[in-house]
């Protein structure tokens, strides 16, 4: 069995429509899921941009997703937003410097073998992954693509 995660907006590899970065309306895309570990308990979701000048970027921490989800819809709030790099908590789509080239988004969902991981709203990206530590049953990623000209 093949955890996999989708999204109606881009497939793997695919450039991210600008709907959803900081040239349009920055709201999150719609996000899919299926063929989920047994016993999943709950989610919870990481997307970075591993090209950024100052090393990766963390564009946005969801944790505490109900288990029986399958999907979040565009611009969720599902969940518990944890901190972003750009210093807020929630979503912040891709926004790579002008002329960088095109840069790499990895949605990244992890299936929780608990509910909630017991963090308040606002949780680091660290405090998030500390707390999945023996955890995860499974993981599942989406990666697209983004430049901005």
């Amino acid at each position: 069995m093949t955890f996999n995660l989708t999204s109606p907006a881009f497939k793997e590899g695919d450039t991210i429509p600008k709907e959803y970065t900081c040239e349009g309306q920055n709201h999150s895309p719609e996000l899919h899921w299926s063929e989920v570990p047994a016993n999943t308990q709950g989610y919870a979701l990481i997307v970075d941009d591993p090209d950024a000048p100052v090393g990766t970027f963390t564009h946005w921490v969801l944790f505490n997703i109900p288990g029986n989800a399958s999907a979040l819809a565009q611009g969720a709030t599902s969940g518990v937003a944890g901190r972003n790099d750009f210093g807020r908590s929630g979503y912040g789509g891709p926004c790579p410097p002008r002329g960088h080239g095109p840069h790499r988004y990895f949605f990244k969902l992890a299936a929780l073998d608990v509910a909630s991981l017991n963090l308040k709203p606002g949780a680091s990206r660290s405090s998030v992954e500390a707390a999945l530590q023996g955890h995860i049953l499974g993981e599942a990623q989406l990666m697209g693509r983004y430049e901005r000209r």
